[in-house]
């Protein structure tokens, strides 16, 4: 403001800016675009600034200015060089100076004390850190001996705090952390990923002086101290998971001033006391994190949105539109870059195999190959005459000595396997030859050395796939391979059947004389296939003409300047790439003398390549970064060393970015040993296109090599801008040299048709060469889009005749047509439309902090795919000496660097334990395998951290309500659709039975004394199987005359008292029940305390005992023993309880007096239970009620006096207590009653009852079907070998209070098919609190439907139905048939107006069977008018209805019930108290946790809730606890996927930890309850950042 304020500007500029910020605050421009736009504005009125910055072409002497910085001396030989840069170290660490002015603060994970003990470091074996593969090897990177300071000032300039990581930890650090993420939302913890911009949050100033919280407020334009956290470079906003609200204004602190003064709270327990934002009182040191986290993650990242509900569920995703204002090429097409032509050599073979030919013949005392090894063997030297002639011996033996004359095993053109160690290049040279010989083609592969080897499988895909039936290996390498018993080569997973052929010369045959190969000129044949892993994992085999080869090797010897007799040192692997091309190929056809350094010799004495240098005076060497920086390491103890006779030190990966540090750090040591700058060749190769691009040799050149400095940010973006080396984000790249003789370069766009690049444009590079690969094995259509390109221009023409291969490299070619490499395709990761390279990740990471942590070798970086986008992974092996809580500070910092360096976020960072991670044969990370394991929950991290709230930015789009809708607007919607409204009924009650004359049980208990006393109602079976007892009629009425009695005589109790019934389950319960009727008592059934959880379940029982106001307590005598035990009174005093009476001893004499009520509606019995969501409480169930609920089971099930009826239910509440107790006596049927307790020692009880009594109608729990789902798995032969037999049950009902669990029904029924039990009898019942039975299928009527519903639909109340196996489809079964004198309605919950047929909504019930209302003690009657008394808001609005709290919908069916009409079938969603809602859409737990459940194969069960607005995930692990952290990112991902939510917390737990009611349903409120309280014990807790 100031600057505009103060320039002469014209009004209409003026104005122009002034909109500009009202774009900028409205978020309808960027940050960037508001920058560009308001310059371009001010730029005619601004003075012209001398010297301003432009931009310039990348050229040799472009960073000539910079050329000190690489000339520093640096410090080498006691710091880790590898993989750093001083520019890049600097810039990291600069990146982490900006937030050096608050403290570090991280949310660190809960761990059980044993799982930290099991991942100490007496367990782990470090690893060489000195590993390096391919890929990771390349990355070298020197550093300056200002690092150190750099570090340590970012490190220890302000003091980090930290909290502890375990559960055991003080909570009142925790308290101190909470207060001060609230002082510092800005704070730059993982979870702190926000700009403080948009945060607009209001800081909060604590005075040291009195403590009192003052608020700041002032101009945001005002002085911040945080102003550079504002720029472009800023910290990206994590994805929003709360609702919306308005920023509050923004203002700024006076950081000086600010304090933390921390009162003291109120203890509770052994843990703090603390609020929730709902003002919840909750005592946890656990809440202290979530509120912490919760805190950070408040504030929304959008504005609301307008619409209400967008049907297409595409236009959901927040898809990032393009921004104008990012950078894009603005340059020419490029052209294409034509090689010098090639010159004839003299005297040149025709082919590699006349080479090998006329070098043995005239000098066959030529040295070829000397092999040194790791021991004190003397170096092994292999002549060009014994070359040629063990090569010409191999070849006369695979043609003929393998098989038979008539029937050969090997043919010319076919294909073998070569399969050497890496120190045995000798035998692999001669097997290489002796192939070409004899016209077979080789197949360089890895050994492998046991049947699990990372890749293994791969290889034998593509030998399979090659046809290869013959290995050819040595001798010493065929004893190391893995055996089997009999002796032979075990036979590896995906492996063809191979024939192994050894080739030492002990194992071959002398050819005859006159036996001589045809040696050919090259031609276009095959010569060799080499191998290649891709990113995923897979091989190919890229096949190479003769001719290719030939070409190949004459072009190297062009540009490397081989002659004759040289030595060559080569540290390479010699069976593939670069290594082969040089030490196996070119040599040959040049008479090289190759002396081989072997992988294993390195790690021993890495200094040993250099040794050999000096020993042979060799002209030329081939190594990688990662031995320059070996060879850093250990200089010092090197004397002597003359480095002079180097004329070309050529640099495998050279190509690579950050292997410019070490060729300098390299050169600047070993220059005063003779090394010349000039002599340093980095070259740029691929399997398909071969060698690409090599930098000559230049003798007695002093010219400095090419480099450019470019900006990493617009390289994300595939442009080319030059950058200085000051800003934080730089890349510095060197030229590989020019195109490669007699070929062709073009840069193509690496997607789409190849269309040439724009000259600031990062593209593909392509090859038009003879030396080039041919195809892919055995892949046609993969090989013509890489091996037979044809570059296009800009108006679609092709730009030559000539055919292009892409090579896989990504660069440009700058000036004077030198070509730069900035990485490679397999490397690239494509986060939210930008472009980053998983090497340049690495080097950022390992610039935070190096080798403190981890090792250096052992980083793997990859991108996973989650929610339409690709999300980067981070894995590192861990040093053992670090501790947890010091590794999580790393891992911040390295989120912040990373964020801070490539503006991308971190999806997952992991560490594991040393030496864990797959290996390749060379000893690097084994990528593929790697990642592998982390799709499957099998990496075994010790420490993760989650990043999603920062990294998912494109979930759909929240839901917003409209706050218009009205009922008037749901009927105007109901009319318009033509839609019926949902409502339906049972079949009428009209006819009335015998036994339905009585008003009364105990009328009709009374009635069936007189008319049949022998009458058996009940049979209880024991756990053995047998009848345990039996209860007629007759003994039914004495005993509960007895039972009144005492309550009489003993009890003293008066008419409408209430009584506790504390029983197992069995018959006592059923006559204390009677007998509370017969003496006018109001009877409350109550589940005794478990004696293994006395602490836990008796104060539930004294809870309830207080809430029903029980006068006494009737229970049997062993649990008023238990009662009365010192560990019942450690719970609960024993003087606090009502009058215990024991029943065992009933008194002889009856009752005088029976009670007989007189008002039908008069209170019959209590029904108390627990909900789902962990409320308490009883209703009401008058006499009328019961009566009722009886009669319409009875006419549903068909239930009379001649029938028997299996019941495996819970005893204590709704419809389970009925069926028990009630019904039996009501019609006479005769139940056969089962425990599910003795369940638990008998799995088999259940269904063995009701085959023994040949029972046609069963009622069971989901908890009992699931029991013996998982229990009897594996025994359904034995058991139908025993006689079990289930073909006469035509129905098993399963008794619940929720959603049917279809997946359970099916496999039960699939599991019991075998013995008899047919798919239609399973069925599902469905009863709530004010109605214990709603649906029931019954005997007869319609068979129960299942339909597929859209699972997004539901999330915003809609019923989509979709077909079976569509995407996010949900399936849901009918609940069965309403009972007769049952209307259900679906009305809307909160406008309370009826909706229509196939809607969602809340499930209302009229019925005579309704329960009265609660029984409270206070008499809460708004609770009872809203859940018993509700009214429609329009149509019918003077019916009574009782609202379930349950979310349903009702559909008519094509089928027909018994009375000749379509069928209208209710279909339960889940319970409306359970429904979280998050981002404004409602979700049911029960869908996430089946989600969830599937995830991972050790996760039995998992629960999910919410707290402030957060998704809380408990997980039952069964497995090992070290396998407790591969849960997190697993149920992270599965969430994400399919319900589009981000997991705020990951708690793993124990089995069993999950509670569980007697139906079978999770409490899962009460479960958050222990979790808030601590009390779960949890083996490990993550924090979703």
């Amino acid at each position: 403001m100031a600057d505009r304020d103060s320039l002469p500007l014209p009004l209409e500029v003026r104005a122009r800016l002034a909109e500009l910020e009202l774009e900028l605050s409205e978020g309808d421009i960027t940050q960037k675009g508001y920058e560009k736009k308001r310059s371009k504005l001010l730029k005619a009125y601004l003075p012209h600034i001398p010297g301003a910055e432009c931009r310039v072409p990348v050229t040799p002497s472009s960073s000539s200015s910079s050329s000190s910085r690489y000339q520093r001396r640096r410090s080498t030989g006691t710091r880790d060089e590898r993989y750093r840069s001083d520019v890049h170290s600097e810039a990291v660490q600069a990146a982490l100076e900006r937030h050096s002015e608050r403290k570090i603060d991280v949310l660190l994970p809960s761990k059980r004390r044993s799982l930290i003990g099991q991942t100490s470091m007496d367990t782990y074996t470090p690893p060489d850190s000195t590993s390096g593969s391919d890929a990771e090897g390349s990355l070298g990177r020197a550093g300056g001996v200002s690092v150190d300071s750099w570090i340590s000032r970012a490190l220890h300039g302000s003091p980090s705090t930290s909290s502890s990581s375990s559960s055991h930890s003080n909570s009142s650090a925790n308290a101190a952390r909470l207060a001060e993420t609230n002082m510092h939302s800005y704070g730059i913890g993982p979870m702190s990923h926000l700009s403080l911009k948009r945060l607009g949050l209001r800081e909060i100033c604590v005075s040291a002086e009195n403590g009192i919280v003052i608020r700041h407020s002032s101009d945001y334009q005002s002085d911040r101290p945080w102003s550079s956290l504002d720029s472009e470079d800023s910290l990206s906003a994590p994805a929003d998971i709360t609702s919306y609200m308005p920023d509050p204004a923004p203002i700024s602190v006076q950081r000086s001033q600010v304090s933390i003064i921390t009162k003291p709270q109120p203890k509770y327990g052994n843990a703090e006391l603390m609020e929730t934002g709902d003002g919840v009182p909750v005592s946890s040191r656990v809440s202290a994190k979530i509120q912490q986290l919760v805190n950070t993650l408040k504030q929304p990242k959008r504005r609301p949105l307008r619409e209400f509900f967008v049907e297409d569920f595409e236009e959901l995703l927040d898809v990032q539109q393009p921004d104008p204002s990012l950078p894009h090429p603005e340059g020419g097409e490029s052209t294409l870059l034509q090689g010098e032509m090639l010159e004839r050599l003299k005297n040149c073979p025709t082919s590699l195999e006349a080479a090998l030919l006329h070098w043995g013949a005239i000098a066959p005392k030529a040295p070829c190959l000397t092999t040194t090894h790791s021991n004190t063997k003397q170096p092994y030297t292999l002549t060009y005459g014994k070359f040629w002639s063990k090569s010409l011996k191999l070849a006369y033996n695979l043609l003929h000595k393998l098989g038979t004359k008539q029937e050969p095993i090997i043919h010319p053109r076919d294909r073998v396997a070569l399969v050497y160690p890496n120190n045995d290049p000798a035998a692999f040279m001669v097997a290489f030859y002796g192939c070409l010989l004899a016209e077979v083609i080789p197949v360089p592969i890895e050994v492998p050395l046991t049947k699990k080897d990372a890749g293994s499988q791969q290889i034998g895909f593509l030998l399979g796939s090659c046809g290869v039936a013959v290995a050819l290996t040595s001798d010493a390498c065929h004893k190391g391979l893995p055996k089997s018993t009999s002796g032979d080569v075990m036979q590896f997973k995906g492996w063809p059947k191979l024939l192994w052929v050894l080739t030492d010369s002990k194992h071959l045959s002398k050819p005859p004389r006159e036996w001589f190969p045809l040696i050919k000129d090259a031609n276009n044949d095959t010569a060799y296939i080499e191998y290649k892993t891709c990113k995923d994992g897979s091989v190919l085999g890229i096949t190479v003409s003769r001719m290719a080869m030939l070409k190949h090797c004459q072009t190297l010897t062009h540009t490397s300047g081989y002659s004759e007799a040289e030595t060559m040192v080569n540290v390479l692997d010699f069976k593939k790439g670069i290594g082969l091309w040089h030490s196996v190929q070119a040599s040959v056809l040049n008479m090289l003398h190759v002396v081989s350094v072997p992988y294993a010799l390195m790690k021993v004495n890495p200094l040993s390549w250099i040794q050999k240098v000096s020993q042979y005076k060799a002209k030329v060497v081939c190594v990688k970064s990662r031995d320059l920086h070996w060879a850093l390491m250990a200089h010092k103890d090197q004397i002597d060393t003359n480095m002079s006779s180097l004329r070309m030190l050529l640099i495998a990966d050279g190509s690579n970015p950050w292997s410019i540090s070490s060729c300098d750090a390299f050169l600047n040591v070993f220059q005063k040993m003779g090394l010349r700058s000039e002599v340093i060749c980095p070259c740029a190769g691929s399997p398909e296109a071969l060698t690409v691009a090599v930098r000559r040799p230049q003798e007695g050149s002093s010219k400095p090599a090419g480099r450019g400095v470019l900006s990493m940010t617009n390289l994300s973006h595939g442009v080319i801008r030059v950058d200085t080396g000051e800003k934080l984000s730089v890349l510095t790249l060197q030229n590989v040299g020019t195109a490669m003789p007699g070929a062709m370069v073009c840069i193509v766009k690496p997607e789409g048709v190849p269309q040439l690049c724009k000259t600031d444009e990062i593209g593909e590079i392509c090859v038009s060469s003879v030396a080039t690969g041919t195809s892919y094995y055995g892949l046609t259509g993969m090989s013509k889009n890489i091996f037979e390109v044809c570059p296009v221009s800009c108006d679609g023409g092709l730009v030559s005749d000539c055919v292009f291969v892409r090579s896989g490299l990504l660069g440009f070619v700058g000036p004077s047509g030198m070509i730069f490499v900035s990485g490679t395709l397999e490397g690239l990761m494509q986060v939210g439309g930008r472009k980053h390279n998983a090497d340049d990740i690495i080097a950022t990471a390992l610039a935070v902090e190096p080798m403190k942590f981890i090792y250096r070798g052992r980083t793997a970086v990859f991108s996973v795919t989650v929610l339409y986008d690709e999300r980067i992974v981070l894995v590192a092996e861990q040093r053992p000496d670090s501790t947890e809580e010091e590794s999580y500070q790393w891992m911040s910092r390295v989120l912040q660097a990373i964020d801070g360096i490539h503006q991308v976020g971190v999806y997952c960072l992991a560490m594991v334990p040393a030496n864990t991670l797959p290996k390749t044969p060379l000893g690097g990370i084994h990528l593929s395998e790697t990642k592998q394991l982390f799709l499957e929950g099998a990496l075994h991290p010790c420490s993760i951290l989650m990043c999603p709230h920062s990294c998912i930015t494109n979930l759909p789009k929240p839901r917003q309500k409209q706050p218009e809708v009205g009922p008037a607007s749901v009927m105007v919607g109901n009319l318009v659709a033509g839609k019926r409204m949902a409502q339906t009924s049972g079949r009428d009650l009209s006819h009335i039975d015998d036994s339905e004359q009585f008003l009364f049980l105990s009328e009709v208990l009374q009635w069936r004394v007189q008319t049949t006393p022998d009458h058996i109602l009940y049979t209880l079976i024991n756990s053995r199987g047998t009848i345990g007892s039996s209860l007629t009629c007759l003994q039914l009425h004495k005993r509960a005359e007895k039972i009144a009695t005492l309550l009489y005589e003993r009890g003293q109790l008066r008419d409408g008292d209430h009584v506790a019934l504390l029983y197992p389950p069995g018959i006592d319960l059923i006559a204390a029940f009677y007998g509370c009727l017969y003496a006018g008592c109001i009877p409350i059934t109550v589940r005794p305390p478990h004696p293994q959880n006395i602490s836990t379940t008796l104060p539930t029982v004294k809870l309830i005992l207080e809430v029903s106001r029980s006068m006494c307590v009737m229970t049997s005598q062993a649990i008023a023993k238990l009662l009365r035990s010192r560990d019942a009174s450690v719970a609960v005093d024993f003087k606090s309880w009502p009058p215990i009476l024991e029943t065992d001893d009933l008194p002889k004499k009856r009752c005088p007096l029976l009670y007989k009520p007189c008002d039908p509606d008069s209170l019959a019995y209590l029904d108390f239970s627990v909900s789902t969501t962990g409320m308490l409480a009883g209703v009401k169930m008058s006499h009328n009620a019961t009566s009722a609920l009886c009669r319409s089971i009875k006419l549903q099930c068909e239930l009379y006096p001649s029938r028997e009826v299996a019941i495996c239910l819970d005893p204590y509440c709704g419809l389970g207590f009925v069926l028990w107790c009630l019904c039996s006596v009501y019609a006479g049927q005769q139940s056969v009653l089962i425990s599910p307790m003795d369940l638990e020692v008998n799995p088999a009880l259940w269904l063995q009852s009701v085959s023994q009594f040949k029972v046609r109608d069963t009622f069971c729990s989901y908890s009992v079907m699931e029991l013996c789902t998982r229990s009897l798995s594996s025994l359904t032969d034995p058991l139908k070998a025993r006689g079990l037999d289930l073909i006469r049950v035509r129905s098993c009902v399963v008794v619940a209070e929720e959603r049917p669990r279809v997946s359970l029904t099916q496999s039960f029924c699939k599991l019991f098919k075998d013995v008899g039990l047919h798919p239609r009898a399973v069925s599902t019942a469905f009863g709530c609190r004010v109605n214990l039975a709603i649906c029931l299928q019954g005997t007869s009527g319609p068979d129960p439907t299942t339909v597929y519903v859209d699972m997004r639909a539901l999330r915003h109340d809609r019923v989509r139905l979709v077909e079976r196996g569509s995407p996010h489809s949900l399936p849901l079964m009918e609940s069965g048939k309403i009972l007769p004198g049952v209307r259900i309605i679906i009305a809307n919950p909160e406008t309370k107006g009826p909706i229509g047929d196939s809607h969602l909504g809340e499930i209302w019930v009229h019925s005579p069977q309704n329960a009265s209302g609660y029984f409270t003690v206070f008499g809460e009657e708004n609770v009872r008018s809203d859940h018993f008394g509700a009214k429609l808001s329009f149509g019918d609005t003077q019916t009574v209805w009782a609202r379930t709290g349950y979310l349903g919908f009702l559909r008519r069916t094509d089928l027909t019930d018994a009375s000749g009409e379509r069928h209208d079938a209710l279909y339960v969603v889940g319970a409306l108290d359970e429904v979280m809602e998050l981002r404004g859409m409602k979700y049911h737990p029960i869908d996430i946790e089946t989600s969830i459940i599937r995830a991972h194969r050790n996760i039995t069960e998992c629960a999910v809730f919410t707290w402030t607005n957060l998704l809380v995930v408990v997980v039952e692990l069964d497995g090992s606890e070290l396998d407790a952290l591969d849960l997190v990112p697993m149920v992270t991902n599965v969430v994400l996927e399919e319900h589009y939510l981000i997991v705020g917390v990951v708690v793993v737990v124990d089995t069993g930890v999950i509670p569980i009611n007697s139906r079978g349903e999770k409490q899962r409120m009460h479960l958050r309850d222990g979790f808030l309280a601590d009390q779960l014990d949890p083996i490990y807790v993550a924090y979703n950042m």
